[in-house]
């Protein structure tokens, strides 16, 4: 038996090896104190099905074997990790204009079914992270994936006193959770913000509170253009931010597909989604990160897919039972908002968390970084809630430093900090 594990052992660390990250394309050199590995898992044999992924490891400095493992996802449906996790907000890296150069963050974080199958795949990949304390954490669409993912591995995990993937809690920000309760949510936020007109705001909700948030039909959807036409070109994942110069194409773009809903990314001045877009398709990029290792991929690679979306079927109307069936089983769940998210704004997480009917611990607050007001917060018995001021949709790209501070406590599960402190 210790043969047969020695010679395993061997294998998975060629397989490490062979995912092994040796350099990127435009960064600086010297300037990487910590190893990266990127590569496919295959899921599904039969339909050779894979799974692209991209790990980044703490800083050697930072004793990176003792720490827990993140797991990042974002939503969409059908949008990239890589493209906005990692590209934008929780990894260390960032494309500049030119589609060239990387330069490092300060803010990183490394400071269903398939995705079950991946994971114990990756785990076999890399054994050495087995038994780790293992996190999930993303936003938007990732509020169905996350929960569902969680169910499955706190289900298979019971009754296991040391299980290979030691999944302990999920964070998640700006989430889809509840068809009606995030359409409500929506539609009074906009309301409350000047966004929409009185008249508006009655047809949404006589036409729209019923209907599948992703996928309006009928009457809702002559509301919604109205509500965007109201808009204007503002960018809805942060209302109060700069706009991506191609604003009004993605939203005719939209629009002429029957879905006026802003789920493409808007972006800021930078349009950082369009560096990484630059990027990621350079052949050298792609073979640095051994993606598209046969060259045969007949389309340019995208932050989005629209086949993922167009195709999308399994969107349940609500996760809400799925969340009261993790917090009996004792998981650790952090829910966060962006308070300039128009899209899954705040209002809709409260209202879905206040379904919930979930005793209060410690009565809303304000939490502080260096002396200001950072959000508020609410704890409650299996769930803590906080905003993030200031922030839009993607939170670690518009306040990269409230985010990182979030991250650090929802890790130690310790509630953000009440009083005022200053460096």
């Amino acid at each position: 038996m210790p043969v047969a594990v020695a010679r395993g052992g061997s294998h998975h660390r060629s397989q490490q090896e062979r995912d092994r990250v040796v350099g990127l394309p435009g960064l600086p050199v010297n300037k990487v104190n910590f190893s990266q590995f990127s590569g496919y898992v295959t899921v599904d044999e039969k339909t050779d099905r894979n799974l692209f992924y991209w790990l980044i490891e703490s800083p050697v400095s930072n004793k990176p074997n003792l720490k827990p493992l993140v797991l990042w996802l974002n939503g969409g449906p059908g949008c990239s990790s890589v493209a906005y996790g990692a590209s934008e907000e929780v990894g260390p890296f960032r494309a500049q204009p030119d589609g060239k150069a990387l330069t490092l963050s300060p803010y990183a974080w490394n400071k269903a079914e398939d995705t079950y199958t991946f994971l114990t795949r990756w785990f076999k990949r890399f054994p050495q992270y087995r038994h780790r304390p293992f996190y999930i954490a993303g936003e938007s669409y990732a509020g169905h994936y996350i929960p569902q993912i969680s169910i499955i591995l706190t289900r298979l995990n019971k009754g296991i006193d040391n299980p290979i993937i030691n999944f302990k809690g999920f964070l998640l920000g700006n989430p889809l959770i509840d068809d009606y309760l995030d359409n409500e949510g929506s539609f009074d936020y906009w309301l409350n913000h000047g966004l929409i007109s009185d008249s508006t705001y009655k047809a949404l909700k006589d036409s729209c509170l019923n209907e599948s948030f992703l996928f309006p039909k009928g009457e809702c959807n002559g509301a919604l253009f109205k509500a965007y036409s109201e808009f204007g070109d503002i960018n809805p994942y942060d209302i109060y931010g700069p706009v991506c110069s191609d604003f009004s194409a993605i939203r005719q773009h939209y629009y002429n597909n029957n879905n006026p809903l802003p789920y493409t990314y808007k972006g800021n001045d930078d349009c950082v989604v369009t560096y990484t877009t630059k990027y990621m398709n350079r052949p050298d990029v792609q073979k640095a990160l051994h993606a598209n290792i046969t060259g045969s991929i007949p389309h340019p690679w995208k932050a989005c897919s629209d086949v993922v979306r167009s195709s999308w079927t399994d969107s349940p109307k609500s996760m809400l039972p799925v969340f009261e069936e993790l917090i009996a089983a004792g998981v650790q769940i952090w829910v966060f908002s962006g308070d300039t998210d128009a899209v899954l704004p705040l209002t809709s997480t409260r209202y879905s968390i206040n379904a919930l009917n979930l005793s209060t611990i410690t009565e809303w607050y304000p939490w502080y970084d260096s002396g200001k007001v950072g959000g508020w917060s609410q704890v409650y018995d299996g769930l803590t809630y906080l905003t993030v001021r200031g922030a839009g949709h993607e939170v670690p790209l518009t306040r990269p430093e409230l985010a990182s501070l979030m991250f650090q406590h929802f890790l130690r599960n310790q509630s953000m900090p009440q009083i005022t402190t200053k460096d």
